[in-house]
This record gives C-alpha cells, sequence and structure tokens, in this order.
C-alpha cells in the first residue's frame, strides 16, 4: 500500500467497519470525521430531520438520527407517499431483512421514476440506503426536497470530504476527494421571497386575520354555486372548489372530463390541483414557486398563496371597476 493510501486510512473515522477483504472491483466510501462535525453538513441533517417529521406528524412518526431512522424503507415509505400524493402497493410493516429489503427497493424505484433520475447519475441505491450509508441517504432525501417542495431553505454549498477505497488487483486503492450535497447559492437560484413568508415570521398572530378575509372573498365568489368555505387548508387539498373558483372569477366552467369532481384517491387529487395551478400559470398569477403537492398536503402557506393570488387580480378590478370616472387614483 502506497504511503498516501496508509495516510488516508489513519484520517478514517475510529467506528468505521473497515473490511478485511474488500472484494475485488467493490468501491465504499467513508466520510471523514471532519466532514461529520462541519456545522452545515450538521444543520443539513436537522433542517431535513424537521422536514420529515413536519410532514409526518400526523402519522405520529419521528426521525432521530437519518443514518439510524430511515434505512428499512418504512419512513421513506410514507414520506414518499405524502410528497407524491400517491398510494404504494407495498407492505406496510416488514420485519424480516429480505421483506425490509423488498420493500425498500418498491419505495426507491418508484422514488426514481418521480425525479426522473438517470440510472448512471444516481447516488443513492438500496444497497447503501440499507447499509445505513449516511451520505446516500442525505443525496436520496435532498434530491425529494429539491423536487417535492423547492422552497425548503436548506443550507447551501454543503460539501464534505470523502474517501473512496476500493480493491482492484494491485491491491486497496485509495483516493480523498469532496462530495457536494446541496447547491452553491447564486441570486439566480435563491427563491424569492414573498409576503407570506414575511407574515409568518414577523407577524404570525395576523395570519388568521388574512385567512379570514380570504375565506370572505371566495365564499362571495361562490355562493352562487351554493357552495361554502369554512376551513381554508382542507377545503382546498382535493382541487375541486380552487378550479371552480378559477372557472367563476374567469367567466368559465371546466369540462368535468377534465377534472374528478369527487376525487377518491390522492392521484386524483393531485391531478385537479395541478390543473388548477397550470390555469393560474397561464394566466400568469403565479410569480413564486408552488408545489401542487403542498396543497394537496394541506399546506397553510402554499394554499394562501394561490388564493391569494385570484384575490388580488380579481378584488382589486371589482374595486376598479366601482370607481367613479374622474376619481381620484
Amino acid at each position: 500500500m502506497e504511503p498516501e493510501s496508509l495516510y488516508l486510512l489513519l484520517q478514517l473515522p475510529k467506528e468505521a467497519d473497515l473490511p478485511v477483504e474488500l472484494p475485488q472491483g467493490e468501491k465504499k466510501i467513508y466520510l471523514l470525521p471532519t466532514s461529520r462535525k462541519d456545522p452545515r453538513f450538521e444543520e443539513l441533517q436537522k433542517v431535513l430531520m424537521e422536514w420529515i417529521n413536519a410532514k409526518l406528524q400526523l402519522e405520529h412518526i419521528v426521525v432521530r438520527s437519518l443514518e439510524e431512522d430511515m434505512f428499512d424503507g418504512l419512513i421513506l415509505h410514507h414520506l414518499f407517499q405524502k410528497l407524491a400524493g400517491i398510494k404504494l402497493e407495498v407492505e406496510e410493516i416488514a420485519l424480516t431483512t429480505v421483506s425490509q429489503r423488498r420493500k425498500l427497493k418498491a419505495v426507491l424505484e418508484a422514488a426514481n421514476h418521480s425525479l426522473q433520475v438517470e440510472e448512471q447519475s444516481v447516488k443513492w441505491s438500496v444497497d447503501t440506503i440499507f447499509k445505513k450509508d449516511l451520505l446516500a441517504t442525505l443525496h436520496l432525501l435532498v434530491a425529494l426536497a429539491k423536487r417535492f417542495q423547492p422552497d425548503l431553505s436548506l443550507p447551501t454549498n454543503v460539501q464534505v470530504e470523502v474517501i473512496s477505497m476500493e480493491s482492484t488487483k494491485s491491491g486497496l486503492k485509495s483516493e480523498k476527494s469532496v462530495e457536494q450535497l446541496t447547491e452553491c447559492s447564486t441570486d439566480q437560484d435563491q427563491v424569492p421571497q414573498d409576503i407570506f413568508d414575511e407574515l409568518f415570521k414577523l407577524a404570525p398572530e395576523k395570519v388568521s386575520a388574512v385567512k379570514e378575509a380570504i375565506v370572505t372573498f371566495v365564499n362571495q365568489k361562490m355562493e352562487h354555486l351554493g357552495l361554502s368555505v369554512q376551513n381554508l387548508e382542507t377545503q382546498f387539498a382535493d382541487g375541486v372548489i380552487l378550479l371552480l373558483l378559477i372557472g367563476q372569477l374567469g367567466g368559465f366552467f371546466l369540462h368535468l372530463k377534465e377534472f374528478y369532481l369527487t376525487p377518491s384517491s390522492p392521484a386524483e387529487m393531485l391531478h385537479n390541483v395541478t390543473l388548477a395551478l397550470e390555469l393560474l400559470k397561464d394566466e400568469g398569477l403565479l410569480n413564486y414557486p408552488i408545489s401542487p403537492e403542498d396543497i394537496v398536503n394541506k399546506d397553510t402557506k402554499s394554499t394562501l398563496r394561490v388564493l391569494y393570488s385570484l384575490f388580488c387580480k380579481h378584488k382589486l378590478k371589482a374595486s376598479t371597476n366601482k370607481m367613479p370616472h374622474g376619481s381620484p387614483n
């Protein structure tokens, strides 16, 4: 073994499970202790855990360690279903190693399909996740967050130093490198702050008043259809009232073949909400990235953003139309 390889081996964490004989052609990656203790690396794990716990709060699932809690596919199963708004046909409880790996494989196949990642570029696998590979787990969770909740504030430019160990014909080969977990921050990459970011952060006590004003506006527009909204989060989650509201304000009705009037599954709800957001984008009303999954999952801030865009356009328009000629601006 070359002196450089020996030096790199000495830097490996003491708890690392070093193979006595690494099969030829097999490669294993180890995180350096300095990277594990990096504040930005620790912050990334904290943000992702808080995000997962918030998403799965109603299911009474709590993640305390990404390294220890994600490997068997159980939490990934619930998280992906929640994010994608779909039902996976996999066993709910998997107790044996074989059944856990089988479940994890099914969940990852569904996630990879949704993420539209090419096989050669995937930085996680059934084997690495099941072996509690923290680096692979973080790559997967960051990809899911970027796909389903682009406004999640992940720490930027998180890098880790790793040592790659590979068994070759000439012996054990090691290489030190830097792996990028999150993107570098640029003004173009940053999700713009909007009025609701400020509202929830600086004046959370006023959120109820804003919700009440928007619900009043919605009910005024929907009374002709005999519909009434009492709960802003739950009643817009399936997209039905949202589509009817957009049609009512725009002076048109969508053909019943274009959406599900009585959605019976998360997938049908997701279809409705996605269609609604596309209609709003076509009208140039959405200036903030909104994930349809967040609406389906009853995210208050996302639901308010959508309804506020309609409120601003049509409330202002109504006020302008009522203004007498010659009135000052």
